[in-house]
């Protein structure tokens, strides 16, 4: 193996020995701030820093005591961030060919869903949990309306931009309005379709979290971890808190990776963006 190869590994693990060291020093220097400063005792001290920065080990410990809970929440979120983001993506190609089929439609049609896109999610959560009540309905839809927009946005660009020249190729061959849609626009469109899948990928995870937060538990008392984090914070269970974070942070990559993978199989054996990256 090469130094490079080497440095894929050695350098994130030395970046984090320097996080964690500038963790456990700040962890300590508080602390000694509250003994010296403020008068407290060593115990008090300790236990103002673990409210406010808990050390890595009392976070695993949270996560341990909490696992149960955490990972059913993890479960629980995970699911409904895969369902808005298959309808995201299945209902926003489904728009999209059909915007590059009616000129007129896409004109009636676009402007509303820039202002769907453009109205703040903090302000359509609770009226859509009034509208479903509480749940993964609520969720999932609010997790289908930030991932939407950018797989229509995307993929009506790369349907409406195929080669003039081909369109005049299939046009003199007298090809049907479907034959030119599946046979040239959907294998053009399809880079930017992934691209705008990618991009909802990203946001499915924050979108359902999100939607957790306003929409709680359901009937059947399911929740997820944007309701595990009210509850923590309401309950100033810090290291919990901190824990919580970790597999939101665990569940984004895990699923992003998801959608990297997808986009490399789809287009690494003809798309010229990885031939290049490839020679």
């Amino acid at each position: 193996m090469t130094f490079r190869n080497y440095s894929i590994i050695l350098m994130p693990i030395l970046s984090s020995f320097v996080i964690f060291m500038i963790w456990f020093g700040l962890g300590q220097n508080m602390v000694q701030e509250r003994v010296e400063k403020d008068g407290y005792t060593v115990e008090e001290a300790e236990g103002a820093r673990k409210a406010v920065l808990p050390y890595p080990n009392e976070i695993l410990t949270a996560l341990t005591i909490h696992r149960t809970d955490l990972l059913q929440a993890t479960s629980n979120t995970f699911s409904t961030a895969i369902l808005g983001f298959l309808a995201a993506v299945i209902g926003g190609y489904g728009i999209s060919l059909l915007f590059s089929s009616s000129l007129l439609l896409k004109q009636a049609t676009y402007p509303w869903i820039l202002v769907l896109q453009m109205t703040p999610v903090i302000i359509l959560s609770p009226i859509l949990v009034i509208w479903l009540g509480p749940g993964q309905r609520a969720t999932a839809l609010i997790t289908f309306l930030i991932g939407f927009f950018p797989v229509v946005a995307n993929s009506t660009q790369g349907l409406i931009s195929t080669n003039k020249d081909l369109l005049d190729l299939f046009t003199i061959s007298n090809a049907s309005k479907w034959q030119e849609i599946a046979l040239l626009r959907v294998p053009n469109s399809m880079p930017y379709f992934l691209t705008g899948m990618k991009i909802a990928g990203t946001l499915a995870p924050v979108g359902a979290i999100a939607g957790d937060i306003f929409a709680g538990t359901s009937a059947s008392g399911s929740a997820g971890l944007g309701f595990m984090i009210m509850v923590y914070i309401s309950s100033a269970q810090v290291p919990a808190l901190f824990a919580t974070a970790i597999l939101a942070c665990t569940l984004g990559f895990v699923f992003v990776c998801g959608v990297n993978v997808i986009h490399w199989l789809a287009l690494k054996n003809w798309h010229d963006s990885y031939g290049e990256a490839e020679q």
